[in-house]
């Protein structure tokens, strides 16, 4: 026998339950979904990190251009140090303002490439002068004109140096 509904009531309540393929379907819309915002979330992660070493990096890289501009500084300063002359508060106060700047440099990760009797190497250091020699090695570092420097894993400045040319 058919149940008659009350009069005004609407068929759309009624629930019917989803039929397997209906499921199917649902769970795989559910899994698509699912896997979409595993990927999403991943390629978040992954401009979060990129963004964060872009920064570090640009970073780095403005601190090295303003250490470029002190190295002649640098270069200065040790040059007053050589300089032969007694013992003066002028001098004495040069040492200072010198050992300040190393202490600044060291503080930043700068090191100093003093390559003197090591083997030359065209990516660190620039050879001014090729001295002919009798004794030692060749393509040794003879003496450092000009000191490099170096921030971290980056050269700032490649050394100058006179090179031992076996005769």
């Amino acid at each position: 026998m058919d149940r008659e509904l009350p009069a005004g009531s609407d068929t759309s309540d009624v629930a019917t339950a989803p039929t397997q393929q209906e499921l199917e379907q649902i769970r795989g819309e559910r899994d698509a979904l699912y896997d979409r915002l595993a990927r999403l979330q991943a390629e978040f992660d992954n401009f979060r990190k990129r963004s964060s070493r872009e920064q570090s990096d640009f970073r780095e890289y403005a601190v090295a251009d303003a250490l470029k501009s002190l190295l002649p500084i640098a270069d200065s300063l040790e040059r007053a140090l050589q300089a032969p002359g007694e013992q003066t508060e002028l001098r004495s106060g040069v040492e200072l303002i010198y050992r300040q700047l190393q202490d600044t440099f060291a503080k930043l990760g700068v090191t100093v490439l003093r390559p003197e009797g090591q083997p030359f190497d065209p990516r660190q250091h620039e050879a001014v002068e090729m001295a002919p020699t009798p004794e030692g090695e060749d393509n040794r570092v003879l003496q450092v004109l000009q000191p490099g420097y170096r921030l971290k894993d980056r050269l700032l400045r490649p050394a100058m140096v006179r090179v031992a040319r076996r005769i």
